[in-house]
């Protein structure tokens, strides 16, 4: 089976297709001609992942997923969230999200923070959604070479390392992005 995730992040294109069976081959954008940055406009990070598969599925006719991922901290209220790719500018610089998250923690004790994952499938006419979260808290700094976004700030619940900190396999085991693919494999495993 072959199915388009529709990302041009080429990280989040390694974790998946690590995590799937070998029966299943993903199709990144570049593979099917696709260079354009695919709006992400809704206010929700359900409807951000349903509005890049609908782009995929509408513009090139192939059956696909998207997913979206935002980082939810207790203390900002659910901030950054669905806006986290692009939490300090207009720009995706996991650095400077980073910094400016570590800024606006500085005087915070309550640290805790989970990342949600949505995933949108779409095959022939069925949309299915599938959602994973990691509950855990920003660390005081940036740890770890691993991974990508917020991987160094994020140290999971039972964790005394960071996603950063973690190799793949056993971040994919954990993690928000690695849940919500487990039970898309549950469902696909059922076609």
């Amino acid at each position: 089976m072959k199915l388009v995730f529709a990302t041009n992040n080429k990280n989040k294109v390694k974790e998946v297709q690590a995590a799937l069976p070998d029966h299943i081959q993903i199709l990144s954008l570049a593979d099917i001609g696709c260079d354009v940055d695919i709006p992400e406009t809704s206010p929700t990070i359900e409807g951000n992942a349903l509005q890049k598969a609908m782009y995929v599925k509408e513009q090139y006719g192939y059956d696909c997923f998207a997913d979206d991922t935002g980082l939810e901290v207790k203390a900002l209220n659910g901030a950054p969230g669905v806006y986290s790719a692009r939490y300090a500018g207009k720009e995706k610089d996991a650095n400077a999200n980073m910094d400016k998250l570590l800024t606006e923690l500085a005087s915070e004790n309550d640290r805790t923070a989970s990342f949600k994952t949505v995933i949108s499938l779409i095959i022939g006419d069925t949309k299915e959604t599938f959602t994973g979260i990691c509950s855990g808290e920003i660390t005081l700094q940036k740890t770890g070479s691993q991974g990508f976004g917020y991987d160094p700030v994020f140290q999971p619940l039972g964790h005394d390392k960071t996603f950063a900190e973690l190799p793949l396999s056993e971040k994919n085991a954990i993690s928000h992005r690695g849940k919500a693919v487990q039970a898309l494999i549950q469902y696909l495993n059922t076609l």
